[in-house]
């Protein structure tokens, strides 16, 4: 941060303030994103995907990076210029993925994108686990961890409790809403009924389609879906909602850990005719 600090001529707290942007933010504004995970048993690669919905302006912001590290596995991701981190992969194979959860706790621990650097910064799927676990992340936020070694795990965390979801027949879905009925008892929720709308069609999508039979086309046709437009996976700008709630696909990024394969689309993944 420092660095990036330096680079842009802006002052160190300018960066800092970036970087808990979800701490600040989520506190005011809502958020979305639907994320998948998958390996065996249901197909014989890992993959990883995700729309990424937040406000339409931040699109110019949304910026691809390479990170070479001396010492650490090289950095590929997805983020908002000035952010450390966001959704991506490692040459370690692992990945990781990320989706909002708007509650009421809040505490002064590890902010959600230093988490999601610490665990881009791992070379092993248990070490990226013990980045995050254990109640050290300091606002709610929900995780998709998995690794080139065919283990995924959901992890919902936050600085009161965390939550260890493992796949389901080789498959996890998430969006916007706590799962773990322990963790619902720590803390005071605020999500909206799309969230589980969402999390349907992602359960759905996922677990009529033929095992085995997935590739990267596959993952984007269901980033792309549109049941129950526009508040859809596929978000679209819904007009009827008050301008402080709006929110759309920014980016769609599907992530093959086994091969070391990460694309992505900036906007909605409808628009694009190869993934319809």
């Amino acid at each position: 941060m420092t660095g990036i600090a330096n680079g842009a001529g802006v002052a160190f707290e300018d960066i800092l303030a970036l970087n808990t942007r979800s701490e600040i933010a989520l506190l005011t504004s809502p958020d979305g994103c639907t994320s998948f995970a998958l390996s065996k048993s249901k197909t014989k690669k890992t993959w990883l995907a995700q729309n990424w919905d937040w406000k339409e302006s931040q699109a110019d912001s949304i910026i691809h990076l390479e990170i070479q590290q001396s010492s650490l596995p090289t950095i590929e991701m997805i983020t908002e210029a000035g952010i450390i981190r966001k959704i991506g992969c490692n040459s370690a194979g692992i990945g990781v993925c990320l989706n909002a959860l708007k509650t009421n706790q809040w505490q002064p621990k590890l902010p959600i994108h230093l988490g999601l650097r610490a665990i881009l910064d791992s070379r092993t799927f248990d070490e990226a686990i013990s980045k995050v676990d254990d109640n050290q992340i300091a606002s709610a936020a929900h995780f998709f961890i998995a690794s080139n070694s065919e283990e995924l795990v959901s992890m919902e965390v936050s600085p009161v409790h965390t939550a260890k979801i493992r796949p389901r027949f080789g498959m996890l879905q998430h969006t916007n809403h706590i799962c773990s009925e322990p963790m619902k008892q720590d803390m005071d929720e605020i999500t909206k009924p799309d969230s589980y709308q969402r999390l349907h069609t992602a359960v759905k999508l996922l677990d009529t389609h033929q095992t085995g039979q997935i590739n990267q086309a596959t993952l984007f046709h269901w980033l792309a879906d549109h049941q129950n437009y526009p508040n859809s996976i596929c978000r679209h700008n819904d007009p009827n909602q008050a301008e402080p709630d709006k929110v759309e696909t920014v980016f769609s990024i599907v992530m093959n850990l086994s091969d070391h394969q990460l694309d992505w689309v900036k906007g909605k993944p409808c628009e694009f005719d190869k993934f319809k």
